[in-house]
């Protein structure tokens, strides 16, 4: 399974004992910006790591409510901008009904992230406005979970070498690792994952285990139930509005995944002791 994300060459200084070493090659994982069209309008820059940005886009039209499906997207194109704000990279997608966009509509002017500070149960109300809450009942053993974090630790390629991007992987009930993605940003890394299933018409994922490298915030939880998943596992910790969307949406929500000890914050029902 191949997943090398884009990295860069640095010097740096070492220091050992308190005394620097000499010059040396440090690798990083590279960071810049790409501009988000939809109709040749501009809606987004994020700053992410480059490779899969055609799935970004998908990832992002999707938890974004800009698309329900992959039926909706005619293409999605890259070409350069010269734009001060994210000189580089663009991709425009095109929609097969492009009088269905509405960028006064887009949700990320509501949910800008997790220290907006808006009223958590207006939050949650107007996002089950947008998705569906969960209907699947998977259930899944104790012990997969258990297993996933050193599953995708080992698919980390990127991070191993440069210790500096977020994960996001997709596995089976069974804890076979299916797809992972990385990114410097959590969500990117999230909306890209979600993109490919979406272009490859594997949506909704209820069959599906997420786990997450780092926290689970709000809008993580909210981007999962966009692409109808019901079992988010987080090796870190998640937010009092995570748990209370989780809950809402009938999702299962566990955090501090590490060795054989976990915490389940919702949806306890779907671990059962044979999966």
């Amino acid at each position: 399974m191949k997943n090398q994300a884009s990295v860069q060459a640095v010097e740096v200084i070492r220091y050992r004992d308190g005394r620097p070493l000499p010059v040396a090659a440090d690798e990083t994982a590279e960071e810049e910006p790409l501009e988000i069209r939809v109709e040749g309008q501009s809606i987004a820059v994020v700053m992410r790591t480059p490779g899969h940005d055609r799935e970004l886009a998908a990832g992002f039209a999707l938890t974004e409510g800009i698309v329900r499906d992959a039926a909706a997207i005619f293409e999605i194109t890259s070409c350069l901008t010269t734009s001060p704000d994210a000189a580089g990279n663009a991709v425009d997608i095109a929609l097969r009904d492009p009088t269905s966009f509405d960028a006064a509509m887009l949700s990320r002017h509501v949910f800008s992230s997790s220290s907006c500070g808006v009223c958590g149960k207006a939050t949650i109300e107007a996002a089950l406005q947008q998705f569906p809450p969960i209907n699947t009942a998977t259930a899944v053993a104790p012990q997969v979970l258990f297993s996933l974090p050193a599953r995708l630790a080992a698919a980390q390629e990127t991070f191993q070498r440069t210790g500096g991007l977020h994960a996001c992987a997709l596995f089976d009930a069974k804890g076979e690792l299916l797809l992972v993605r990385e990114d410097v940003g959590r969500h990117n890394a999230l909306d890209k994952l979600i993109g490919h299933e979406l272009l490859a018409q594997q949506l909704p994922l209820g069959n599906r285990i997420l786990l997450l490298s780092g926290r689970v915030s709000f809008e993580m939880t909210q981007k999962a139930l966009a692409a109808g998943i019901a079992i988010i596992a987080a090796i870190s910790a998640p937010t009092s509005l995570a748990v209370a969307f989780a809950r809402a949406n009938n999702q299962t929500l566990v955090g501090f995944l590490r060795g054989a000890t976990m915490n389940v914050y919702t949806g306890a029902e779907r671990l059962s002791a044979s999966g």
